[in-house]
């Protein structure tokens, strides 16, 4: 009973999606009140049906209810509870659900807090997102029902994916998801404003914020993939430039230009249609990475289906809501013309010089992504483009990029001089100039780490220079303290954000020297690595609540004294007869310890052993990223559209903004 009650809940939820579109639609075009007003409760009612389909799934998992296909494909009765649960996004069709509740959770989040749009603007965001909603809901009712019915029902399932078998399960998918629909809710303003053929410096203050929190999850979601990836799979790296990493990759690049450009609409009126064209670009890219992951025409470890029939459909859906937003942009576009003028050196040229590297590498990733695909396609050649290529073809665009992050911020609006601007920063170029000069003294002539280094250095450095700049601190240091407390959010976020990711450089270089060696050692026996002893004390099996495996003790020490003791596993799940590796990790948070356990043979093992300096300081670099995001997002002038109150003597002396 409780799955036909979520089938019936997903389906009034793509009525009710229907209807939200049509009133949308239709109100603002014929100047009614009651159809635009009445917009809002629709999508709330939207909002409720989806959470009661997903409540139903989950019902569905956590009772074992085997007469459901999904359940037996993705359960299993041994299978821990937390288990059970994130399986409920852990498949394709309850992924989709996912998708969809918060496609509909922003819908029923632009009704509530969209107090201060108005009206018409506001009835057609909702329509757009009601039209997406209508997509996706036709998609899973039509080709990826999660409620479908087995009969007779087997006595357990198949079980989850082991490799899915993780916490990171729990909340790598909701949060990419919120970046993923988030990038809808820009769309859906773009559209709203392409049928209005007005975008002012109002709408850039009320696309903000979403493009702010999309971006921020977004952040959060790849980190902790990343992360996942990281200690799960035990091969000891962080990216590997898969194909739907990337896919991941693309609209958060293209989210960080919106944001930036969106900035120069509300304080310029400049940069109109790029902004909107970057609204529709990322959210693009988002369904571009939703039809690789689930066609099949890319072989990944985080595909999720290959049913050409999903894939059509898709594809389908992309041509129609991107292909259609771009068509009304060309229709558009030339009433969009912009009102403020600035001059190339300058706080919005510096942005548009960041918008543009940017989408530079995205375009570069988006080519590497996808050329192997067409190439087999068109020519029959099976060629593999992989992490060499993206490192060469990125780094060149990369070097300006870091350059013009901290350049731009102390830069002042509408016209500037590049001389005073590089006299702000005159201490955090000395900074990067020593990282890069001590890397090499201590690391020989590794250029590319020292470049990190250097790259890091100048960033946080740089955001420091800015907010001691805003605050006058070393001019006028007595009134600091009170520019501080004074000094937007938005501000502080702003800093925070380009220092988190001066943070993450400085991660990605250390791991440029990280060092890892394959030893076969028998217990008692030890291996040397980066100054460290790793002996093997033992190998035992132990058992796991659905799994068997077997699990080496490895002491490390240093100089004869002892540091930690690992315990890497080979998990062994006998439903699926899958094995998985279980790496254990030591972190000083300056480096990590990392070990794996591979094959036994001949009385003793294989180790794979890994020094990572600085390691951790990629997902601390990500965590201080998307903090930046929420400081400014926790500012109301970036939340409302009403005008933040009257400033007082103190910030307008204190911020430039």
């Amino acid at each position: 009973m409780i799955p036909e009650l979520g089938h019936f809940a997903l389906a009034l939820a793509l009525a009710l999606s229907v209807a939200q579109a049509a009133f949308g639609l239709a109100g603002p075009w014929r100047g009614d009140p009651r159809l635009m007003a009445a917009t809002p409760p629709v999508a709330v009612g939207a909002l409720l049906a989806t959470a009661a389909a997903f409540g139903c799934l989950m019902w569905s998992f956590a009772a074992n209810d085997m007469s459901v296909a999904n359940v037996v494909q993705n359960s299993h009765s041994a299978k821990p509870m937390l288990y059970k649960l994130t399986a409920t996004w852990g498949s394709h069709e309850g992924s989709m659900v996912l998708w969809v509740l918060i496609l509909a959770l922003c819908g029923g989040a632009v009704a509530a807090f969209g107090r201060d749009l108005p009206s018409a603007l506001k009835a057609r965001v909702l329509a757009v997102l009601g039209l997406v909603g209508v997509g996706f809901f036709a998609f899973i009712l039509g080709t990826s029902n999660p409620f479908d019915r087995v009969w007779p029902p087997p006595p357990d399932g198949q079980g989850l994916n082991p490799v899915l078998q993780d916490p990171g399960l729990a909340f790598h998918p909701p949060l990419l998801y919120l970046g993923y629909v988030g990038c809808a809710v820009t769309f859906a303003f773009a559209v709203a404003a392409l049928i209005e053929g007005r975008v002012d410096a109002a709408w850039g203050r009320w696309v903000r914020p979403w493009a702010l929190g999309a971006w921020s999850f977004l952040t959060l979601g790849i980190a902790l993939g990343s992360w996942w990836a990281y200690y799960e799979l035990g091969w000891g790296g962080y990216w590997f430039w898969d194909p739907v990493e990337n896919a991941s990759l693309l609209p958060w690049l293209a989210g960080c230009a919106l944001l930036h450009s969106a900035v120069v609409v509300e304080k310029r009126e400049a940069l109109k249609t790029w902004t909107v064209f970057l609204a529709l670009l990322a959210f693009g890219l988002s369904l571009l990475g939703t039809f690789l992951v689930r066609s099949g025409v890319l072989n990944s470890v985080h595909a999720f289906a290959s049913d050409p029939t999903r894939g059509v459909f898709i594809l389908g859906l992309l041509m129609l809501y991107v292909g259609g937003g771009f068509a009304l942009f060309a229709w558009r576009a030339a009433a969009m013309a912009p009102t403020g003028v600035f001059a190339p050196l300058s706080r919005e040229g510096s942005l548009v010089l960041n918008n543009l590297l940017l989408c530079s590498i995205a375009a570069v990733v988006l080519a590497g992504t996808l050329y192997p695909m067409f190439a087999d396609l068109l020519l029959g050649q099976k060629i593999s483009v992989g992490p060499p290529f993206f490192n060469t073809a990125i780094l060149p665009l990369a070097v300006p990029l870091v350059g013009a992050m901290a350049v731009g911020p102390v830069m002042p609006w509408k016209r500037a001089r590049l001389f005073p601007a590089l006299q702000r920063l005159w201490w955090a170029a000395l900074g990067g100039l020593a990282a890069f000069l001590l890397c090499l003294a201590l690391e020989g002539a590794r250029i590319g780490p020292a470049l990190g280094f250097a790259a890091g250095a100048w960033l946080i450095l740089g955001a420091l220079a800015d907010i001691a700049d805003r605050l006058a601190l070393f001019s006028r240091p007595r009134a600091a303290l009170a520019r501080a407390l004074a000094l937007p959010r938005s501000a502080w976020g702003g800093a925070v954000a380009h220092a988190g990711m001066g943070v993450m450089i400085l991660g990605l270089a250390g791991m440029g020297l990280a060092t890892d060696k394959l030893a076969l050692v028998k217990p008692g026996e030890s291996a040397d690595l980066a100054g460290y002893t790793w002996r093997l004390d033992r190998l035992e099996s132990a058992q796991g609540p659905n799994f068997t495996a077997r699990r080496a003790t490895v002491s490390v020490s240093e100089g004869g004294r002892p540091v930690v003791t690992l315990a890497p596993e080979r998990r062994t799940f006998p439903v699926g007869r899958t094995t998985t590796t279980e790496a254990a990790i030591h972190t000083t948070w300056l480096s990590d310890l990392y070990a794996v356990l591979g094959d036994e043979r001949d009385g003793g093992a294989v180790l794979r052993l890994h020094h990572n300096p600085l390691a951790p300081w990629i997902w601390i670099g990500a965590a201080i990223m998307a903090l930046g995001g929420a400081l400014s997002l926790s500012d109301r002038r970036v939340r409302v559209s009403a005008p933040a109150p009257k400033a007082t003597a103190a910030a307008r002396a204190g911020a430039r903004a």
